[in-house]
């Protein structure tokens, strides 16, 4: 893909970047272009494969209102995550006294994004669950571990049998941090021994950019199923943006559809609705003459819903190519 716009790495002389968020989303549309907070969480479970785990730590005495926190590496099975603690670690001992803790897991952000993130202060949106943290034993941990090995199989497998389509969009994105199963192997191979546990969720908070918590319905989380996307958001999100030409796309995107003129963008989250850019836009000039930029949050909604990897990539793909022939015809009238 190739366009004559900016390039998408470029850099003003004089900037001072700031942060703003806005929601903008394609002309005509009038169903909803944003997905329920419920539907939100559930994608960021299946999306993600690590998460931190507090529980309270003990004594002898009994229960502490001290939280012992860890990183932990999980799976999600009929709608709870499934998480493995190393048998080195205290929530093992904690959990024996008090079985109450909590689990919070971001949305992927990986490569260049998380840099950017990371640069302005900011986190990613993320879930926070609460509920208890309770062993599973003898036949439901081989269950489990074997869902584990079945599902890391059924990835590995589908990566091979992607599109072309769909490689091409994956082909810029980093294997090894971008991968569910790659990143859970050390799991079923032996190198490490777990303790396998069931977290029962009692409640659910979204989180959002700015660190504001929203409650999300316990029935509402109960009933909504995740994406068939949600598995794959990390590479797609990191494949786009780390292809140069597909951060031009970005940029027309925001051009074309938004009427929005962009420095630079960058692929923020996804899902079957669309897509959230962030922009660099150049903000009002006060007089100084010192261009001053800021990263807005815009919303770009797909005409029909992408139910799978397949259907996402296949739409990205024709509205670059609707992008480009637009700024061609505008260039002509030129």
């Amino acid at each position: 893909m190739s366009c004559s716009c900016a390039s998408a790495t470029e850099k003003p002389s004089f900037e001072r970047v700031i942060w703003s968020s806005t929601w903008c989303s394609m002309k005509g549309s009038n169903k909803a272009t944003v997905l329920t907070l419920a539907e939100k969480c559930k994608n960021i479970l299946v999306s993600n494969w690590q998460g931190y785990l507090n529980t309270i730590k003990t004594d002898a005495q009994g229960s502490k209102e001290n939280i012992y926190t860890s990183k932990v590496k999980y799976i999600v099975r009929k709608g709870n995550p499934l998480i493995w603690v190393p048998e080195h670690e205290l929530h093992n001992v904690n959990t024996i006294i008090d079985e109450r803790g909590s689990f919070s897991v971001a949305s992927p952000y990986p490569g260049p994004l998380g840099k950017l993130l990371k640069s302005m202060n900011k986190f990613p949106v993320r879930v926070a669950l609460t509920g208890d943290v309770v062993p599973v034993k003898d036949k439901k941990a081989e269950s489990a571990a074997n869902y584990l090995k079945e599902m890391m199989l059924s990835e590995e497998k589908a990566l091979k049998d992607f599109s072309y389509t769909v490689s091409g969009v994956l082909s810029s994105s980093n294997h090894f941090s971008t991968t569910r199963s790659e990143n859970l192997k050390e799991l079923p191979d032996g190198g490490e021994n777990y303790v396998i546990y069931k977290f029962n969720l009692s409640s659910c908070m979204f989180v959002d950019g700015n660190g504001g918590t929203h409650e999300v319905d316990f029935e509402d989380m109960e009933k909504c199923k995740a994406s068939l996307l949600a598995p794959y958001s990390a590479k797609l999100i990191d494949g786009i943006n780390q292809s140069e030409a597909r951060r031009r796309g970005l940029i027309l995107f925001c051009f074309i559809y938004l009427n929005v003129n962009a420095r630079d963008a960058y692929m923020l989250s996804l899902d079957r609705k669309g897509f959230d850019v962030l922009g660099k836009v150049r903000s009002k000039v006060t007089g100084d003459e010192i261009d001053e930029y800021q990263w807005k949050q815009f919303r770009i909604t797909f005409k029909e819903e992408a139910r799978d990897i397949e259907s996402f990539c296949q739409q990205l793909v024709e509205m670059e190519e609707d992008a480009i022939k637009k700024v061609s015809s505008y260039s002509g009238l030129g």
